[in-house]
């Protein structure tokens, strides 16, 4: 069925009626939220492994690294490896090898990003006038003196400016966190610059890595999260199937106004919802 005639179904409600091919989950406001695991989350996937299907956890979030991720996952009773897990960090160091594999970056982010950007082989600066691209981040310690040396770098210098996710603000139960978009938001105004990319969730950077992860084609794979912009947005570009949970930070009331085009395939109220009814754990 072709994506437009979903949309439909997706006001509706109208939850899928056979398993996919592979799964792909965002992780915060989907499996869990601020580290309690969501309800049927464990079940759910524990169903879908013994179906045989793969599954892939994929995150915007740069904070933690993948290993970090399955540990939670599993703490929540979610079995997962490093290996099922996709971060935007993923995403970002493929772009980087690709399209700046010799560029000096100057890093606006955490200290695992940019152990993490080390180890990948690339050359970090914290000096404006040697950076060749900015790469900008969910970053807790963001201050002045990180927007002026991007500012420096980007304005006076030339460089070029990168972004790991378009992500507003990370959910958390008591209301959320500043994310990445705040961050490239004060830069691009400072600077006048634009992203060349932003490569977390919903870009083709992401959504390659994810396929890839999955080993399967994009027409059997399917996309559960809870945002329109980034989790439906990159099932649709994709060509994947996009489920959207009302789990997090999308309610009834987001989907009610949003546009025809970037509406999901399926909605659903809880994970449990996403499986044909004789598959679901009791």
């Amino acid at each position: 069925m072709a994506a437009g005639s979903r949309a439909v179904t997706a006001r509706n409600h109208l939850a899928p009626t056979s398993l996919f091919e592979g799964y792909a989950f965002d992780l915060d406001g989907t499996l869990h939220l601020g580290g309690t695991v969501l309800p049927g989350a464990a079940e759910t996937i524990a169903s879908i492994r013994r179906a045989g299907r793969p599954v892939a956890f994929v995150t915007n979030n740069p904070l933690h690294s993948a290993a970090d991720y399955a540990r939670q996952l599993r703490d929540l009773g979610i079995e997962a490896t490093p290996s099922d897990v996709v971060t935007a960090t993923d995403a970002l160091v493929s772009y980087l090898t690709s399209a700046h594999p010799t560029s000096r970056l100057l890093v606006i982010g955490e200290a695992l990003l940019r152990d993490t950007l080390a180890a990948a082989g690339f050359g970090l600066t914290d000096q404006p006038g040697v950076a060749e691209v900015v790469v900008v981040s969910f970053d807790r310690t963001f201050d002045y003196a990180k927007l002026l040396a991007a500012y420096r770098a980007i304005r006076l210098h030339g460089a070029r400016l990168v972004a790991t996710n378009p992500d507003p603000y990370c959910p958390t139960p008591d209301g959320g966190l500043p994310d990445c978009a705040a961050m490239l938001a004060a830069v691009e105004a400072c600077t006048g610059a634009t992203a060349e990319a932003i490569v977390g969730k919903p870009s083709r950077q992401m959504a390659a890595a994810v396929l890839d992860r999955l080993g399967i084609g994009a027409a059997g794979a399917v996309m559960v999260g809870d945002r329109l912009a980034t989790d439906v947005a990159m099932a649709r570009s994709a060509g994947m199937t996009g489920v959207l949970v009302l789990t997090g930070a999308t309610s009834q009331a987001d989907l009610a106004t949003a546009e025809p085009g970037s509406l999901p395939d399926y909605v659903i109220q809880t994970l449990p919802e996403l499986l044909p009814e004789p598959t679901r754990c009791r």
